[in-house]
């Protein structure tokens, strides 16, 4: 099912939380806020609209942890109704794309509950006292076109919290596949 994020709650604080890699390395969300900055990302393995977006949106993470900002993704489906998000799944598919920051198991859905996430992708833009500042799209590329003359959206509201501590006033939602409930 096809559904858009909510607009942005402008200064709600980022619940805690407590995730677990792949690979059972325990990640916190003061272990992940970055020092400009946080973006949390609310993706998985399977969605279309996570794989069209996932090279950009690794090569976005890039520049925003190289200026302070750091990126967490967190995957809240339940992969035993979707196997493809399995977290050996998901340790390939961080592998495959170069991911440069964990990607989280939301095993009991808690998380993405907390953070009210509704779809794949689902992005958060923390300022650096963890306030909510970005609720929108990767960029205005639309699904299955080319990607040469895109405008960053996510990047730039980033950039612009890192520098003021607020995001944007207006901002596009990200639309994507419903969260997989248990």
């Amino acid at each position: 099912m096809l559904l858009d994020t909510p607009i942005c709650d402008f200064g709600w604080q980022a619940p805690a939380f407590s995730l677990a890699d792949p690979d059972g390395k325990m990640h916190s969300l003061d272990d992940v806020m970055g020092e400009k900055g946080l973006l949390v990302a609310f993706i998985c393995n399977h969605c279309p609209y996570v794989q069209a977006i996932i090279d950009r949106l690794v090569a976005d993470a890039k520049t925003l942890q190289g200026e302070g900002i750091n990126v967490v993704a967190i995957m809240s489906n339940d992969y035993r109704y979707v196997p493809s998000d399995s977290p050996a799944n998901m340790k390939k598919f961080a592998e495959q794309h170069g991911m440069t920051f964990p990607y989280l198991v939301d095993e009991t859905q808690e998380i993405g509950k907390f953070y009210g996430a509704v779809c794949t992708p689902d992005f958060f833009g923390f300022n650096a006292k963890g306030e909510l500042q970005y609720r929108g799209r990767l960029d205005n590329t639309r699904m299955n076109s080319s990607a040469e003359n895109r405008t960053p959206e996510l990047l730039n509201a980033m950039r612009q919290v890192a520098k003021t501590g607020f995001g944007p006033e207006e901002q596009i939602p990200s639309m994507g596949c419903s969260i997989k409930w248990s």
